[in-house]
């Protein structure tokens, strides 16, 4: 499996970066944050990759985060989305957006992905809500998404929703829960405390 792909931008397309690592072009499906924020040919770049294997074919597609990499593996594990539908979905709503409406279950705003129906909406989020984690939702928490680099910053909104999930609320609920009263709090204990108030009312 590869992990990520680093070189040079050797050229775009619409859809995808053709990367130059080592001599060797490497044409990389992706999504448009991800195009958009690749640069000019020559430039270097680092994307994190997954590799899909077919019969016919060997895809790679690759992300300039690491969080849009992992989204994208999870999406491919609900039945009926492929690499078009995810990188589609990817390239309209960010990892903050995505989780958002996952936490909310808004189907509806999932759903104007282009080729994307409201029934496979609903089948997405049926079949991630309790499949994240405490830091998959850490951004959507925050309200938009955070560098690695800032995540130590922020370890007390995971904590805290890792500590409710450990108490048996649903992921979605805990973010939701510790998403709203964020801002009360910069501890872990009391985020928990209050968002324990909150659901209980």
């Amino acid at each position: 499996m590869i992990a990520f792909l680093q070189g040079v931008v050797a050229d775009k397309t619409p859809d995808a970066i053709v990367l130059d690592v080592g001599g060797v072009g490497y044409y990389v499906l992706t999504n448009t944050p991800t195009l958009a924020r690749a640069g000019q040919n020559g430039d270097k770049l680092k994307l994190f990759t997954h590799l899909i294997v077919r019969d016919d074919a060997l895809d790679i597609c690759g992300f300039y985060t690491k969080e849009e990499c992992q989204l994208f593996k999870k999406l491919l594990s609900v039945s009926g989305v492929g690499a078009k539908t995810a990188l589609a979905l990817l390239s309209r709503m960010s990892v903050a957006d995505f989780s958002v409406a996952l936490v909310s279950q808004d189907a509806k705003a999932i759903a104007k992905t282009p080729g994307l129906g409201l029934k496979t909406a609903q089948k997405i989020i049926l079949e991630l809500k309790d499949k994240v984690t405490a830091q998959d939702f850490t951004n959507s928490v925050l309200g938009a998404d955070v560098p690695a680099s800032a995540l130590g910053e922020a370890s007390h909104v995971a904590d805290a929703i890792e500590a409710l999930m450990a108490l048996g609320y649903p992921s979605a609920e805990a973010a939701k829960a510790v998403g709203a009263v964020k801002e009360q709090a910069d501890s872990a204990d009391e985020l928990v405390r209050l968002a324990l108030r909150r659901i209980a009312f």
